[in-house]
């Protein structure tokens, strides 16, 4: 597991590096960008552990939309920052230069990883 974990880090690094393109004959998205991302983050967060977090929830407390409506501000509470935090690096810094340092750190953890190095801090106990 060590192995494809810092493999794929590796692979991220070099992922990172590629430029992303725009087509120029490419067509706005049909429904919209907010339809748009809705889906996509759909189909990207389907069996994750915050969904898997929220189903558990969901046969815990028998208010299902109470379940629901924490689960959404918890996932916006985490994701708003980050959004707006982009937005303004992306205003400051310019975007290759964001790859690049996504990129070597993406390479500095998979090197660490394959080379075993402990994460945990002794956080987790012997």
């Amino acid at each position: 597991m060590r192995w494809i974990l810092g493999l794929a880090f590796l692979g991220f690094a070099a992922w990172a590096l590629i430029p992303d393109t725009l087509e120029e004959d490419a067509k706005p998205p049909r429904y919209g960008a907010f339809a748009t991302t809705l889906v996509l983050f759909f189909l990207a967060e389907m069996g994750d552990k915050t969904q898997l977090a929220t189903v558990a929830l969901g046969a815990k407390y028998t208010n299902l939309a109470m379940v629901a409506v924490g689960t959404t501000l918890g996932m916006m509470a985490a994701n708003v920052p980050a959004v707006l935090i982009g937005e303004k690096l992306a205003q400051r810094f310019p975007i290759a230069k964001m790859r690049f340092v996504a990129a070597a750190l993406f390479a500095l953890f998979g090197a660490l990883i394959l080379l075993k190095v402990d994460f945990s801090l002794g956080l987790l106990g012997p």
